[in-house]
C-alpha cells in the first residue's frame, strides 16, 4: 500500500517514484499500431517516457511576458522560485525563447495570460511548449488563467472560425500534456481537447468578496440564461433573492429585453464571466436603475478591460466593481470603486494538487 507524505516543493510522492509512475501521464498514454506510444486521437505520437528511471520530485514553475505579478503570486503561494527563462523578440519581429535551467523529467507549469497583444503571448506560450517539449520535461501544463479565443468557440453564422478549437490543436500539437484554466466562457471548449483539461472556477472568489460588502437586501441579477444556475447557487450561499435578465445580443449590439423578478429596493448584485468594454454593464446597469434597484454592485472574474471600459466605469453608478488579476489591472485602469482579488492561491493549490495526483474537483466540494 502506498503512503503519501505530505506536500513540499521538490518532494517526491512515496507512491510515485518514476515518470512512468505518474498517473497525469499514464491517464493520456495509448498504443499505435507501431508500437510507439500515442496521446489522446490516433495518429499522434507522443513522446515515450516509459522505462525511465529518473525522478520527477521537481517542480518547475515558468511565466511567459504577460503577468509576471500573477505569476510571481502563484510562486510565492507554492514556496518555488519562478523557473529560469529568458524571452525577447529578434529586430525582425520574431520571439525567441531559451530556458535558463534543466528541466529534464520535471513537472512543468507554464503561466501565460492572453492580455494584448494576444497573438504575441499565444505564440509565445507555443515557443515555450515546444522548447520544453524538447529540453525533455517530464509533463507539460499550461496554465492559462484566460483561455485565449474563448468566445470564438463555435460556428454561429456562415464562413467563419472556430478558433478557440484551432487554439487546442495548436497547444496540443505544441506538446501540451495538461490545460488549467479558470471559468471558461463555455465550459463545452473542454471537448476541444484529447488531453485533460481542469477548468476552475473563481466567481466562489468574488461572491464571497460581496458578503465582506454587507449589502442590504441583496439581489443576485443573472445577466443571461446561460448565467441563471451559477447565480441561483451563489444566491443560496449569500442568501439573496435572484433575478434574471433577458438579454439579447445581435452582433455587437446588446439589447435588455426583460426582467424576470424584481429589484425595486435592493441592492441587485450583477455576476457575470468576463467585463471587456462595459458595453453590456452600461445597458444593464441602466436597465437595472430604471426598475428600482436602490445600488448595482457588479462582479466577474475576467477584466481584460479593453477600449473604452475604463471611462464608461467611471460614469457609471456603480458602489463596487469586484474583478479578479486573471488580467493585469495597471493603476490607470483601477477606478475608485474596484476591487482586484488574487487568483494566485487558487491557482497555486491546484498546481499543488496536479503535482500530488490529489483531485481538484475536490476543491470546490
Amino acid at each position: 500500500m502506498s503512503v503519501r507524505t505530505a506536500w513540499r516543493p521538490g518532494a517526491v510522492p512515496v507512491s510515485c517514484t518514476t515518470v512512468a509512475d505518474r498517473p497525469a501521464l499514464a491517464d493520456v498514454d495509448t498504443l499505435g499500431g507501431n508500437g510507439r506510444a500515442r496521446r489522446g486521437r490516433p495518429g499522434r505520437a507522443r513522446r515515450d517516457v516509459r522505462g525511465q528511471t529518473a525522478a520527477v520530485g521537481d517542480i518547475c514553475v515558468l511565466g511567459g511576458r504577460s503577468h509576471p505579478d500573477l505569476t510571481a503570486g502563484i510562486c510565492a503561494a507554492l514556496g518555488v522560485p519562478p523557473g529560469d527563462v529568458e524571452s525577447f523578440k529578434f529586430p525582425n519581429d520574431n520571439t525567441f525563447v531559451r530556458l535558463g535551467e534543466n528541466v529534464r523529467s520535471k513537472d512543468v507549469f507554464v503561466i501565460q495570460t492572453p492580455c494584448p497583444p494576444v497573438d504575441e503571448r499565444v505564440m509565445e506560450l507555443l515557443i515555450m511548449i515546444d522548447a520544453l517539449r524538447r529540453a525533455s520535461a517530464g509533463r507539460i501544463t499550461a496554465v492559462l488563467p484566460y483561455f485565449p479565443y474563448a468566445r470564438s468557440d463555435k460556428k454561429d453564422e456562415g464562413r467563419i472560425p472556430i478558433t478557440a478549437r484551432l487554439v487546442a490543436d495548436l497547444l496540443e500539437t505544441a506538446g501540451t500534456d495538461r490545460i488549467l484554466t479558470l471559468d471558461l466562457h463555455s465550459p463545452q471548449i473542454q471537448g476541444f481537447f484529447h488531453i485533460p483539461v481542469d477548468n476552475l472556477s473563481a466567481t466562489g472568489l468574488v461572491a464571497e468578496h460581496m458578503r465582506t460588502l454587507e449589502l442590504p437586501n441583496p439581489v443576485v441579477v443573472a445577466p443571461d440564461v446561460g448565467r441563471a444556475a451559477l447565480c441561483r447557487n451563489y444566491a443560496r450561499k449569500l442568501g439573496a433573492g435572484l433575478a434574471l435578465m433577458d438579454k439579447q445580443r445581435v452582433r455587437s449590439e446588446v439589447r435588455m429585453n426583460n426582467l424576470i423578478g424584481d429589484v425595486r429596493g435592493t441592492s441587485a448584485i450583477l455576476l457575470d464571466d468576463e467585463l471587456d468594454t462595459a458595453g453590456s454593464l452600461q445597458k444593464a446597469t441602466a436597465f437595472l436603475m430604471d426598475r428600482g434597484a436602490a445600488r448595482v454592485v457588479y462582479g466577474c472574474v475576467h477584466a481584460p478591460l479593453s477600449g473604452p471600459a475604463v471611462e464608461r466605469l467611471r460614469a457609471l453608478p456603480l458602489q463596487a466593481v469586484v474583478v479578479t488579476d486573471t488580467f493585469p489591472v495597471p493603476p490607470n485602469k483601477r477606478v475608485t470603486q474596484m476591487h482586484v482579488l488574487s487568483t494566485a492561491p487558487l491557482l497555486a493549490e491546484a498546481i499543488r494538487r496536479i503535482y500530488d495526483g490529489r483531485s481538484v474537483s475536490a476543491m470546490f466540494e
